[in-house]
């Protein structure tokens, strides 16, 4: 019996019930059935002790480290652990000692799991490398943060990425059915909860079985038998989990994928789904004023000269934001939101600018020598600005005449969106 397993036998007696209910095989484990599901390459990997390095990586409370604890109990090579938010470089050279000793005397390598890797510096996670690129220590790094931002890229490269995905809610009913029947839950007293109750606690656990073990564990620990019976029904779920969390780290990936989604959902018009991203950004404690820069490149990018209020509208969002403050604020982000997803969309601009700079990089052309500057000393005599044509001396206002190099390309090609539809009749007006 390994630490792990006399640790569980402890935990049968004593311990919270998410930790007494953590699984100790792959059978017990729930969800992540595209990781290791039957025939997938992690639990082949594991059942057949052949594991790589691997980093796990995904919310809190979907099983990071209950399977690399599975791991343990499952492995013939020597598994320990470290925590990165209390190991320093000492411990991780304790660490790598032992495994090279291990290796050396007993011919055993040495599973390293560690906890909130990304919490780890450069120089810490350089430490391991050479380790991990030998095979003397087979790392795995569980994060709630994109390892590809936070983790050096040796050690992606050397591992294999796992993401774990927030828990579906009938897999989570289950783990709370086998918290109810089992022995080292609630088995041995007579716990009932109604389907109301049981659907609440399932839906505001966010797809973390923590949270929804958490919830039951006060239920039941709180409520009174009555006649040997606890019975949970809707009222006390709600007191029990209260509300939904909010899945959000301003500072981590849930940024970068919420921000992308608002940005998605204004430029396909829809404004409930962007107004519901904007809603999760300012309850996560986003910088207001980046959500209003998101805003303000959107209304270029992808609303254009289809609506050219739409900027005017998204830069006064930003300064009245700057005045106004929260949470007041949230108001004039939303209108500026809503705003840039019901406006005509045309990313024309985008790609004139886009076109134009890949043309540059192509090849750099000379200014031609009539659109040269003629007012600086001597530029007279060098020719520069002759023959140039003063568009407000011709009729209308304009001059047929080359404002191009040498190369005959058309960067901008209006919409036939919004304003920019009156934009492109008036070019082909021209070019004709």
């Amino acid at each position: 019996m390994n630490i792990f397993e006399r640790q569980y036998e402890m935990r049968k007696k004593e311990g919270p019930l998410a930790e007494r209910m953590r699984p100790v095989n792959l059978k017990e484990f729930v969800g992540q059935d595209h990781i290791v599901g039957k025939g997938k390459i992690l639990n082949r990997a594991i059942e057949a002790d052949k594991l790589t390095s691997a980093i796990f990586y995904g919310p809190p409370g979907t099983g990071k480290t209950t399977l690399a604890k599975i791991v343990a109990n499952t492995t013939d090579n020597n598994f320990t652990t470290l925590n990165a938010v209390t190991s320093g470089i000492k411990d991780i050279k304790e660490k790598i000692s032992y495994a090279v000793d291990e290796l050396s005397i007993y011919n055993k390598r040495t599973i390293l799991f560690i906890d909130e890797i990304h919490r780890f510096n450069k120089a810490q996670q350089d430490a391991l490398l050479p380790y991990v690129e030998n095979g003397t220590i087979i790392l795995i790094g569980a994060t709630t943060e994109n390892p590809y931002f936070e983790v050096n890229s040796a050690l992606i490269s050397r591992s294999l990425v796992f993401e774990f995905k927030d828990i579906s809610k009938e897999d989570i009913k289950k783990v709370i059915k086998r918290a109810l029947d089992s022995k080292r839950g609630y088995g041995n007293r007579k716990v009932e909860i109604d389907e109301d109750a049981l659907n609440h606690i399932v839906e505001y656990a966010n797809g973390d079985i923590r949270s929804a073990l958490n919830a039951l564990e006060i239920g039941v620990e709180t409520t009174k038998e009555i006649e040997g019976i606890i019975k949970i029904d809707i009222d006390i779920a709600s007191e029990c989990i209260q509300r939904k969390k909010i899945n959000y780290d301003k500072n981590g990936d849930n940024h970068y994928d919420t921000i992308s989604a608002f940005i998605k959902s204004m430029r396909g018009s829809d404004p409930d789904a962007a107004v519901y991203w904007l809603a999760k950004m300012i309850k996560g404690g986003e910088d207001p004023k980046f959500i209003a820069r998101r805003i303000i490149i959107s209304a270029s990018e992808d609303v254009g000269n289809a609506d050219p209020r739409a900027l005017e509208v998204a830069v006064n969002a930003f300064k009245a934001v700057e005045i106004v403050g929260f949470p007041e604020g949230r108001i004039i982000l939303a209108q500026a939101a809503i705003y840039i997803s019901c406006a005509p969309k045309s990313n024309a601009s985008y790609l004139a600018i886009e076109r134009a700079m890949k043309a540059v990089e192509s090849q750099s052309h000379q200014v031609p020598s009539h659109l040269k500057d003629r007012h600086y000393k001597g530029a007279a005599k060098l020719n520069r600005g002759k023959n140039y044509k003063y568009p407000h001396d011709y009729d209308k206002f304009y001059v047929k005449q080359s404002y191009m190099p040498e190369i005959d390309l058309k960067f901008y090609e209006p919409k036939e969106s919004g304003y920019e539809s009156r934009i492109k009749k008036f070019l082909e007006y021209l070019r004709q």
